[in-house]
């Protein structure tokens, strides 16, 4: 008998938060509302849909395979190259998570993607999840094929609104524009068309509660369906999400609304638009973690406490810029020496010390975010696109982008910034395909212009992580006046933007008898323009207050792959892609712009096999690559730095049948910062472990000493907080009554947690389980969260601050979820 494998297989916060269940009632209400009035109007003006291509065999064919979770590469995936071909066809290594293996497996941020994806661990950057580390490097994040802007840890990205995420390993396509060399995730959002293109027959749709551990409280509601519009088939995607939730951590609390529509108009049959957007307005705080860093800290929570002398002379409870510098400014309080080793005791001021040294041991709980710090950001992204089908395999697309971010940070520690920032993009891609006796070949022509506005400014001159004693909280000695506060005061501040005009073309031969080879190439000019606003500065610009420059690059890529027997596919791919060094706020300062040096490339050598077995329920892949910038004069070392990356990675996927579902992964890569090693040092501040020859760490805690770390040799410029070999195993099973069980392995290396590499950060192993069960239209699941409760740590910023500052994550935690679906 045929059928198809479709198997559905986180308190102490000091300020407690008003609830916002109205918000959550409304949101619930609103989607079922319009269910109500979508029904009958498809009902009363439609015709009778053709049967989805998704949908259920009839009884005398074949089997269909899709897989348990629908986790198998099997569906077209045009993320990668811009065809339509399966993961399994494309020459690249990569990896696509759909959104019942997040839902399963209790995916609630993108550290919890390591586990269903090689390749993809992530240091913290400052406790917000914004885009994955990808091979050992900030990654970006596409929306349905669009470069989004840079979210370092500005927000946390919305997994749970994705109907699958792509992880692409690798700087992208051509077709795709300018990018980074490790590779981005690609967020496919929910939809009003099936598998296949069809749009839905009917309504439908869910609500879902989720509550646990440290007042986690989050609701979601999805409706989706068919409409008769102006005599045109319309169908539309619905999606709201509202969580209020407290912290395992101290004063930290997140209130997040997330709101997505998308609507697509077969206005004829040659023509049809798909438009629609995502709203997300995040409300909550950084985690820069544990401050005072020592092995013992690591090893046993022994940590220094005692407080500095306060410079708070006029009484106002906050240390300003101008009582700092009274006090002996930066000299004072950010000594410097070329060698961690040139500091002793002797070189430190009275005001660094602290003046009741002791120890304690310190709770995970404790952090450097502080009951007034806060991380607000609100993210506008809209599409608009237009597609003509001209018959005999012709289609003109044109796609109209925009992305958005109102970002404001302030971190009572010396630190703020904010961003008023946003993109637009339109694309038009020609695409035509040529079928001939000895094989198929596609071909697409893409022009694009893309404009950037950003303003930008941050806080960084007097932050000093150390004065504040965890086990006590904040007091007029550790707590400074932000810029953010006064309006004065930025280090940078920044206004400008910036027009890149490209032109791509790609060409996909597929040969019948087995070869499949895939050449593209790109040009891109770009243009900016950028000022400084010295009149909200601290210090006026030593260089170039305004100016304006342009560069231009050219990308290229060639893959070839082959289809052997026994289901395997050897690759390689050769490809250099240009890409843009801009900021955490999408700024390029003045002399950058002036000099031109904002653009640069990356080159990827990439070789693997991919196979298919067991009727197509049984996928490995295997990849080896050597990826590197090819300029490392200029990096961002927040979002874009030189590096170069060598590894290898495996996946496995195995559909036993339609109950078990069994995956596997194997990360083994190096990450060297090339900048550093060309210069054979590295500016970075120092922590307790790094100052050898001083005798009395309770001496430096008033500040903040930095210099040169050496790097020697290319070892010692490897990325830090990285390991070097990650394993991961999943495994479901949902049984007939609709019981599920799923487990998720995670295995990780130690690692240092800064680039002078003093402090060690132990390996771990992180065991997430769960169960659920489903009855008629409801559902019921429970996650647990770090099983076993082990005691880990993940690096923050490694380059400049690893030594210091390290995140104490979080123990064992619960999750449970009732869905109800209509």
């Amino acid at each position: 008998m045929a059928q198809t494998y479709l198997l559905g297989f986180r308190n102490d916060s000091a300020a407690r938060h008003r609830r916002t269940y109205t918000s959550l009632t409304a949101l619930a209400a609103a989607l079922l509302s319009c269910q109500a009035v979508a029904a009958p109007a498809w009902a009363a003006d439609a015709p009778a849909p053709a049967p989805a291509p998704d949908a259920a065999p009839d009884e005398d064919k074949d089997i269909v395979v899709t897989g348990a979770l629908n986790a198998l590469p099997n569906q077209d995936v045009s993320s990668i190259f811009g065809f339509n071909k399966s993961v399994l066809e494309t020459p690249r290594s990569v990896s696509t998570i759909s959104s019942e293996q997040m839902e399963r497996y209790g995916v609630t941020d993108i550290y919890d993607l390591v586990a269903q994806s090689p390749g993809t661990f992530t240091n913290s950057f400052f406790g917000v999840g914004g885009a994955l580390d990808i091979r050992g490097t900030p990654g970006e994040v596409f929306f349905r094929g669009m470069r989004r802007l840079d979210n370092p840890g500005n927000y946390p990205t919305p997994i749970a609104a994705a109907d699958r995420i792509d992880i692409v390993r690798g700087p992208s396509s051509p077709i795709y524009g300018p990018s980074k060399t490790g590779g981005y995730m690609n967020f496919v959002p929910k939809s009003a068309r099936v598998k296949g293109g069809a749009l839905l027959d009917h309504a439908e749709g869910q609500l879902s509660y989720t509550g646990g551990s440290w007042s986690y409280n989050d609701i979601k509601a999805e409706l989706r369906g068919p409409l008769r519009f102006g005599g045109t088939e319309f169908g539309y995607s619905l999606y709201g999400e509202v969580e209020d939730s407290g912290s395992y951590y101290r004063n930290m609390s997140t209130r997040n609304v997330v709101l997505q529509a998308a609507f697509d108009n077969q206005i004829t049959d040659s023509l049809r638009v798909e438009f629609g957007g995502m709203y997300q307005k995040y409300d909550g705080q950084q985690n820069g973690g544990w401050n005072r860093l020592t092995q013992a800290l690591v090893d046993n929570g022994t940590y220094i406490t005692g407080t500095p002398v306060s410079l708070d002379t006029n009484g106002d409870g906050q240390m300003s810029p101008a009582e700092i510098k009274a006090a002996g400014g930066t000299g004072v309080f950010n000594p410097f020496r070329p060698s961690p080793t040139m500091f002793t005791d002797a070189s430190f001021s009275p005001l660094l010390a602290l003046t009741n040294p002791g120890t304690t041991t310190l709770s995970r709980k404790d952090v450097l975010t502080g009951p007034n710090d806060f991380l607000k950001n609100k993210q506008s992204t809209g599409y608009f696109d237009i597609i003509w089908d001209g018959g005999n395999d012709l289609e003109i697309k044109n796609q109209l982008f925009y992305d958005g971010t109102r970002n404001k940070n302030n971190n009572d520690y010396g630190f703020s910034q904010f961003h008023q920032s946003y993109v637009i993009e339109d694309k038009i891609v020609a695409a035509k395909t040529f079928k001939t006796d000895i094989g198929k070949f596609g071909l697409q022509l893409s022009p694009s212009i893309r404009y950037t506005h950003f303003l930008h400014g941050d806080d960084f001159t007097y932050e000093y992580f150390h004065r504040v004693d965890l086990s006590q909280g904040y007091t007029p000695a550790s707590n400074r006046l932000l810029s953010n506060e006064c309006g004065c005061d930025y280090t940078n501040y920044i206004k400008g933007h910036s027009t890149d005009y490209g032109f791509a073309g790609l060409l996909d031969a597929d040969f019948d008898f087995g070869l499949d080879v895939i050449l593209g190439g790109r040009y891109d000019k770009v243009d900016v323009t950028s000022s400084y606003n010295p009149s909200k500065m601290e210090f006026a610009p030593s260089d170039a207050v305004s100016g304006s420059g342009s560069n231009d690059g050219w990308s290229w890529n060639a893959s070839v792959s082959y289809k052997l027997p026994f289901g395997l596919i050897p690759y390689g791919t050769i490809s250099r892609q240009t890409t843009i060094i801009a900021g955490q706020g999408s700024e390029i300062d003045p002399d950058t712009a002036i000099a031109g040096t904002f653009m640069t490339a990356s080159k990827l050598y990439e070789g693997g096999i991919k196979g298919s077995w067991l009727g197509g329920r049984l996928y490995g892949a295997l990849s080896v690559y050597n990826q590197e910038r090819v300029d490392h004069n200029i990096q961002s070392s927040t979002v874009n730095q030189s590096v170069q990356t060598k590894g290898i990675e495996a996946e496995m996927r195995w559909s036993v049948d339609k109950h078990l579902l069994l995956t596997g992964s194997y990360t083994h890569l190096k990450v060297y910062n090339l900048t550093f090693f060309d210069a054979g040092s590295t500016f970075s501040f120092f922590g307790v472990g790094d100052l050898t020859n001083v005798t009395n760490p309770a001496l430096i805690f008033g500040g903040q000493p930095g210099g040169f770390v050496s790097i020697p040799d290319k070892e010692a410029s490897r990325r830090q907080g990285i390991p070097t070999n990650t394993y991961t195993a999943t495994g479901t099973y949902k049984f007939d009554n609709g019981v599920a069980f799923n487990a998720s392995l995670v295995h990780v290396d130690s690692v240092f947690s800064g680039q002078s590499r003093t402090v060690k950060l132990p390996e771990y192993t992180l065991l997430d389980i769960g169960a659920s069960y489903e009855t008629g239209p409801f559902l019921f699941r429970v996650i647990v969260k770090n099983a076993t409760d082990a005691t880990y740590y993940r690096a923050n910023f490694t380059e400049l601050f690893g030594g210091t500052i390290v995140l104490p994550e979080r123990p064992r935690s619960f999750q449970a979820t009732i869905q109800y679906k209509f």
